[in-house]
């Protein structure tokens, strides 16, 4: 095998390969690189979003995290970040992947469904979760969640739009049971936060326009009520 790149600057790529390895792709990431690589981008830029917003946060944590491929991101933006997911498998999965550079905080299970988030965190994200959540169960997933955040800390949840569901895949509409409209989404939050700020989504790129025409939406919100 070569070991000498042509240009010095790119030498460093094969320190790092000696060192480190090859970085691998998370259970999901790797489904969605070999079945559909564009969505890897769409999933990147959501988590782009979500780390500038949460920038300067000293506590921060994912819901619903999958494989975490994506939260390293989040993770370069903020003090510390833990990751929680419902589904052991994933959990599993990334602590045989975590680096001693890249450490999250915490990684662990928790079913919000059966009880409050424990912890205090003045950030917390879900992005791809409450879609999950069956609407009779929303209030309830939605408090114990909350209870886990600072009175004065910032929610952010991200998920497709209702209208984007027409174009959505198979795999994606089998687990989505709860996606709404931008309003419905604002009104909803406006129920638990002070100050709630929607974001549209198309592709990579996030904006305040007509949010009928949005794949993606997002709800920025902050000082619970």
């Amino acid at each position: 095998m070569v070991s000498k790149t042509r240009e010095d600057q790119y030498q460093k790529l094969i320190r790092y390969r000696e060192e480190h390895g090859l970085e691998s792709l998370g259970l999901m990431s790797s489904q969605s690189w070999f079945d559909d690589p564009k969505r890897l981008a769409f999933t990147l830029s959501r988590y782009k979003f979500a780390s500038r917003m949460l920038s300067g946060c000293e506590n921060v944590l994912e819901v619903g995290c999958g494989d975490a491929f994506a939260s390293r991101i989040v993770l370069q933006e903020v003090e510390r970040l833990s990751v929680t997911d419902f589904d052991p498998i994933f959990i599993e999965e990334i602590k045989s992947r975590q680096l001693d550079d890249w450490a999250y905080h915490e990684i662990f299970t928790h079913d919000l469904l059966q009880s409050p988030m424990p912890g205090q965190y003045d950030g917390i994200y879900l992005l791809d979760v409450l879609e999950h959540i069956d609407p009779e169960d929303q209030d309830a997933f939605l408090k114990n969640l909350i209870e886990g955040l600072d009175p004065h800390g910032t929610m952010i949840i991200g998920m497709p739009s209702l209208e984007s569901q027409v174009h959505a895949s198979d795999i994606s509409k089998a687990g989505h049971v709860n996606c709404q409209s931008l309003p419905h989404l604002r009104e909803e939050m406006g129920h638990l936060f002070h100050n709630v700020y929607m974001f549209s989504m198309n592709d990579e790129v996030v904006h305040t326009g007509f949010h009928k025409m949005a794949h993606y939406i997002f709800a920025l919100c902050s000082s619970k009520k």
